[in-house]
């Protein structure tokens, strides 16, 4: 038998269905990060002249070139993650299409300068405005469960800000990551614009190592932590989106049906490896039992699959590590006094990265399933006596990236947001803002910081500049030199008239005001 020659340095891509190894992609050398930076920043000046409206021209054309090519893109999202087509067109596509249509129609309006209006008498004779320029060169490390809309909704508004971007997309999903890279150049970008590198973690370290002037990381806690220490050692600013432990609050006045739909989905969507994922699911008492017996049922019809077939609903986990990781965890909860409902078990007959979706009942916060994040195809419901027990519950996590409560009253759902403590909190709805081109994404304690989509996510590609310009350039100011006691005098004058009371308090200290202004300063 002939054997099949492995490129050295070479990535594996691999369908996580069958197991099969679809391609070899070579990983990128770290030994030429600097010269990849070199010319990214040779590109990035000449883009930064480039006058907005021109870069949201050929960012349309970007969404053009997804639109037309989003069958060859759909087959390779479902061929390296798992996921069916469906979520492959409406999560991953659908997000990218939308992002470029998003900031091509908004990007001028949003770093249009802004003028400053001053409300202090000091600052009357001035006038300010912000700009906006871009960074330079952002580095970006990307996740595996969403190969195209995770890179692209941050490559994009980077881009359209006037920044060059060098991307390491995931060593799971190497051909998505090359495929982006030839979307930006169907459209027209400089092809060091956008550079794709292709490796694990230590092209990571290599691109932190080059100096990027920013760098957005997505992925775990463990590995977000390294990425801040290594940035923050070369004071490189982050943008750190680590993933969540999203909690669903089920009301007593919630619609059943609905939530237990939406409770489905929102914990089996793409396995389940989400960060958005509903991974705690808090529900009233009163409603408790029937609300179970619903996501039970539910659960039970979902059909099992390669997401290359169209009846399946959901897919593989992404590697067999994955699956070990499910039964510890599962096996952790039972011992603890939980009890699975349905699923909890691998299926091997069918590959070996399939899990059941399972249903979990009487979990609380000793298990690690309630504590750690899960990232699999497993619903993990604690029952709760009030709305308040569950706002508690929910804020308990070390996790704050998003949320959703179902109820039947709109403006008690907006009550219950404004206490939860997340990124993001959808009143009966879960995980979809993140298709909106608008919400900004991104949480607070473990879950990270900073924002990306949105206008949020766009003002993280630009350095905020204000501007100042003084009106009475050759007078000088009541604050330069030099000082002596009737400065000091006058300047307590000035905070009287200021901040010290009415009318008749600045009538009172108007006079001693005015001596800041005129005065001799004694340097001439």
């Amino acid at each position: 038998m002939a054997a099949t020659a492995v490129p050295l340095n070479a990535l594996a891509s691999i369908d996580p269905a069958t197991g099969e190894t679809l391609a070899y992609v070579e990983s990128t050398p770290t030994s030429t990060l600097s010269d990849i930076m070199r010319r990214a920043r040779t590109a990035q000046a000449a883009w930064a002249n480039v006058p907005i409206t021109t870069r949201c021209t050929q960012l349309k054309k970007l969404g053009h070139a997804v639109m037309s090519s989003r069958a060859e893109l759909a087959e390779a999202v479902v061929r390296e993650s798992g996921k069916p087509r469906v979520e492959a067109l409406f999560a991953d596509i659908f997000v990218a299409v939308d992002c470029a249509v998003y900031f091509a129609q908004n990007t001028a309006r949003i770093l249009r300068s802004k003028r400053i209006s001053h409300h202090s008498t000091a600052a009357q004779a001035k006038s300010g405005y912000l700009s906006y320029e871009p960074l330079g060169v952002i580095g970006m490390i990307a996740s595996w469960n969403y190969p195209l809309a995770i890179p692209m909704s941050q490559i994009i508004p980077a881009i359209a800000a006037g920044n060059a971007v060098i991307c390491k997309t995931s060593e799971f999903t190497p051909q998505c990551g090359a495929r982006i890279g030839e979307l930006f150049a169907t459209a027209g970008f400089s092809p060091d614009l956008l550079t794709i590198i292709q490796g694990g973690g230590e092209v990571g370290q290599a691109l932190i190592d080059a100096t990027p002037d920013k760098v957005i990381f997505t992925g775990s806690v463990a590995t977000g932590r390294r990425v801040a220490e290594a940035c923050a050692s070369q004071l490189i600013p982050t943008v750190l989106e680590l993933g969540g432990k999203d909690a669903m609050l089920v009301l007593a006045d919630a619609n059943l049906e609905a939530a237990a739909s939406a409770a489905v989905w929102g914990a089996y969507t793409n396995c389940g490896q989400v960060c958005l994922s509903v991974e705690r699911l808090f529900v009233e008492a009163s409603i408790a039992e029937k609300f179970i017996s619903l996501c039970i049922d539910k659960t039970k019809k979902l059909r099992i699959g390669p997401g290359s077939d169209p009846s399946t609903d959901v897919g593989p986990l992404i590697r067999p590590q994955h699956v070990h990781r499910m039964r510890d965890l599962l096996a952790d909860a039972v011992q603890r006094g939980a009890k699975i409902q349905c699923g909890g078990n691998a299926r091997p007959d069918l590959g070996s990265n399939f899990f059941e979706p399972t249903v979990v009942t009487g979990v609380d916060s000793t298990m690690r399933l309630f504590e750690e994040e899960a990232f699999g195809p497993i619903l993990a419901i604690q029952t709760v006596n009030t709305a308040e027990e569950a706002v508690a519950n929910a804020n308990a996590s070390p996790f704050a990236l998003a949320a959703s409560v179902w109820t039947g009253n709109p403006a008690h759902g907006k009550s219950i947001a404004a206490q939860l403590r997340a990124g993001a909190v959808m009143v009966n709805d879960a995980i979809s803002y993140f298709a909106i081109s608008e919400a900004p994404h991104g949480g607070c304690k473990h879950s990270g910081w900073g924002r990306t989509h949105g206008e949020a996510g766009l003002l993280e590609m630009v350095q905020t500049k204000y501007v100042d310009v003084d009106h009475l350039p050759r007078r000088e100011k009541p604050w330069w030199y030099r000082y002596g006691a009737d400065l000091e005098r006058a300047a307590d004058a000035f905070l009287q008239f200021e901040f010290n009371g009415g009318l008749a308090s600045r009538v009172r200290h108007a006079r001693g005001a005015l001596k800041t202004m005129f005065r001799n300063h004694g340097l001439k």
